[in-house]
């Protein structure tokens, strides 16, 4: 982490000295692409900026889309690869070993728009480009997406005080949303007419925080089941989801939030994500509960000393002060659409998503919200193929709510908040809302 001085301050600078003049239509640009802020840039012109034939990392995407989407529209333009400056070093990207890397795309048919994306879990920047950047960029927009500042399973190794990862996250997000908004300016001579923000899980839990801290930034937002940081979360839920399921205590694993219909998916989440999970966020929020030990002890029982299964959040003060660091209010400034599926398994819907839709109403923010329960969907589309007549792909719901955002800031209101029932015949390309 290094963001050496209030942030602010540093972006009005940024975007004073990086708006250029505009030139007469019809030129190529406003001259040089420069990223305001950036340590370090590389331009690629390009016949396809998508996932088919582009400049991204497959690895950075896996599993995060059905096997069945469309394959993505070819799209002509310019990408924009580098890192701002940053002391740590775990993306690896490019051969780089630098954080705070990003991608922005500008296709050489532009509508007018820019979408910001921070990337999903602990992934890196490309994270998002099957689900999001191929979709978007068909549709005109230029794309810019994040890795947050610092990434993978030991993104808690950043920074010095509880939380601080997290919060260059936010960060993060902010710097490369104005950075990104001058590019743009620079390339097609005018600034974006509109800024969206867009994003799932950790990417999801970003617009959020965006739209309740820098709403001038942004015309609207599309949140995918973002991660809800808030007086409950995922350290008061995942303990004892954990002791529970080690202990065969099906009814309590319930009562922890998750639905029975999901209880088929409960094998694979306990040992790709509930207990991995647990133990990094507490590590980045309450690293002093285990004493010297980094990140905990794996799969460990209930009982065992320092066991993340017997983790108790609403004991520990001093994880209740990082958290609130990072914390949803829900007073969001603009337009916002989340989605989230019924049979979410990482971050189950009675504990997230229908919480933050009562913190946006309790705020006196709901005639700015939307809200779509999808029934099927879960957290990642990825599962779909190994359970179709089970799930449902929650990326045909997200395109079907990014263009119902874009009718809503056009005067057309999105239709009204809703639990989407999974069809009789489930699609990789279509979700209708209403």
């Amino acid at each position: 982490m290094n963001i050496a001085v209030p942030l602010v301050a540093a972006l009005v600078a940024t975007l004073a000295q990086a708006t250029p003049a505009l030139a007469e239509a019809g030129t190529e640009g406003c001259g040089p692409l420069r990223v305001p802020g950036a340590a370090h840039q590389e331009l690629t012109h390009l016949d396809d900026l998508s996932t088919a034939g582009g400049r991204t990392d497959p690895a950075d995407w896996a599993g995060l889309t059905p096997a069945g989407l469309p394959a993505p529209t070819p799209v002509a333009g310019t990408q924009v690869d580098g890192y701002f400056p940053d002391d740590s070093t775990s993306n690896t990207n490019h051969g780089w070993a630098h954080d705070s890397q990003f991608v922005i795309r500008l296709p050489k048919n532009w509508n007018g728009g820019l979408v910001v994306a921070g990337s999903p879990g602990v992934r890196e920047q490309y994270a998002n480009d099957r689900a999001i950047s191929d979709f978007v960029l068909a549709r005109g927009y230029a794309f810019a997406a994040t890795d947050k500042g610092n990434t993978g399973a030991a993104f808690y190794r950043d920074g010095t005080r509880p939380g601080d990862a997290i919060v260059e996250w936010n960060h993060r997000v902010t710097q490369l949303t104005i950075a990104a908004k001058a590019v743009v300016a620079q390339r097609y001579c005018r600034p974006p007419s509109r800024t969206l923000a867009t994003g799932l899980s950790n990417g999801g839990y970003l617009v959020r925080w965006q739209l309740e801290n820098f709403p001038w930034l942004y015309d609207g937002g599309v949140d995918w089941e973002g991660t809800l940081w808030a007086e409950d979360n995922l350290l008061s839920f995942l303990p004892p989801t954990l002791a529970a399921y080690r202990n065969g205590d099906k009814a309590s694993v319930i009562a922890a939030g998750f639905p029975a219909e999901s209880e088929f998916l409960w094998d694979f989440h306990h040992r790709v994500y509930w207990d991995l999970t647990q133990r990094i966020y507490r590590e980045e929020l309450d690293p002093t509960w285990d004493g010297d030990t980094e990140a905990g002890t794996p799969f460990c029982a209930p009982g065992t000393p320092a066991c993340d299964a017997d983790y108790d959040y609403a004991s520990r003060p001093q994880a209740q002060r990082a958290v609130a660091r990072i914390a949803l209010t829900g007073r969001i400034g603009k337009p916002l659409l989340t989605l989230h599926g019924t049979l979410d398994t990482l971050l189950p819907i009675s504990k997230d998503s229908d919480v933050y839709a009562q913190m946006i109403d309790k705020a006196g923010r709901g005639h700015l919200f939307r809200y779509y329960r999808i029934e099927g969907g879960t957290h990642v589309d990825a599962l779909f193929d190994a359970y179709p007549d089970r799930l449902r792909p929650l990326t045909p719901c997200h395109r079907t709510a990014f263009a119902a955002l874009e009718g809503w800031l056009r005067g057309t209101p999105p239709p009204a908040s809703a639990t989407v029932a999974r069809p009789p015949v489930v699609s990789t390309t279509e979700c209708a809302l209403a």
